[in-house]
């Protein structure tokens, strides 16, 4: 069957006129005669009887026309559903971001996206940075915001910006007594520390580049969430190290943000997605608008 003698049946099938079906399916009779025989080849057998003054439907013709409209039905949907996705007026995005980013700079993002988009579904997964990789790569999700992974061959990584740890200080310590605008790391380490627990990335990172350094990072307390570490040094139980990007959300916790020194310690943030696969319409949506609000990005 072709979507040609669909049409054509069915709207013989509704006005049983050759000559009102034709104009209703812009087909000259002959033309709308050989589609309607064609169909009925295929299938087998008659679906109309015909004399020179009435078309009537066979039984199998009767069988077949709720059949025939229920199929160009879910034709036209889909073609509609297709239509609407490649032109973002329908769609899903799901992307996975780590909750740093997640938590403190994706909602503006989105908040771009919904405005040019407001149709389209978005599914963010606000999970640590590890299972941004891991979602990304077995296809769970097609976009994922996070550290940079390294070199890996099934993975495009795409610079969004550089992201420098800052120090995370209780309010009325001793640090800032002299009304600091920087601090040495050496400095942060002599007071109690409050870091992520391992297996974390981040844990592991800053563990290498301070002794890298000569120093070494000695904890007093742990805990599998960056928020949890503001909360605990907003107590003055200890000081801690986090990315800059979550710096407005330490200090609306009652934490002191500084910039450390000696050493400078960043990180790449960027896109991730899997190498060799095409992106969704929409996704690529939500890349491009990752890409205007990091113009370093691409």
């Amino acid at each position: 069957m072709t979507l040609k003698q669909l049409k054509a049946f069915v709207a013989v099938a509704r006005t049983l006129s050759f000559a009102e079906a034709g104009t209703l399916v812009h087909l000259s009779q002959p033309a709308l005669s050989l589609a309607v025989k064609n169909l009925e080849e295929s299938l087998g057998g008659r679906l109309f009887q015909r004399s020179t003054r009435q078309v009537s439907l066979t039984p199998e013709g009767r069988a077949f026309f709720p059949l025939a409209r229920r199929l160009l039905s879910d034709w036209e949907h889909a073609e509609d559903e297709m239509r609407q996705r490649f032109s973002l007026g329908r769609g899903r995005v799901a992307l996975a971001a780590m909750p740093t980013f997640a938590g403190n700079l994706l909602p503006g993002v989105l908040a771009d996206f919904r405005r040019q988009y407001p149709e389209i579904t978005i599914e963010v997964n606000d999970v640590i940075a590890e299972e941004v990789v891991e979602r990304v790569t077995d296809g769970r999700v097609e976009l994922g915001i996070c550290f940079d992974p390294g070199v890996r061959q099934d993975l495009v990584f795409e610079l969004l910006f550089e992201d420098r740890y800052v120090a995370i200080i209780p309010p009325g310590h001793a640090l800032l007594a002299e009304a600091p605008t920087s601090i040495a790391w050496s400095r942060l380490l002599k007071e109690d520390f409050i870091t992520l627990q391992r297996p974390s990335g981040v844990r592991r990172m800053l563990e290498k580049r301070l002794e890298d350094a000569g120093m070494a990072l000695h904890v007093a307390f742990e805990t599998h969430q960056l928020v949890t570490c503001g909360r605990m040094v907003a107590e003055g139980l200890g000081v801690s190290a986090v990315p800059a990007m979550s710096a407005a959300q330490m200090s609306a916790l009652g934490c002191q943000c500084l910039p450390l020194t000696g050493p400078e310690i960043q990180q790449r943030v960027g896109v991730i997605r899997r190498g060799r696969h095409e992106l969704s319409v929409a996704v690529q949506a939500m890349l491009e608008t990752l890409r205007a609000r990091y113009p370093s990005a691409g």
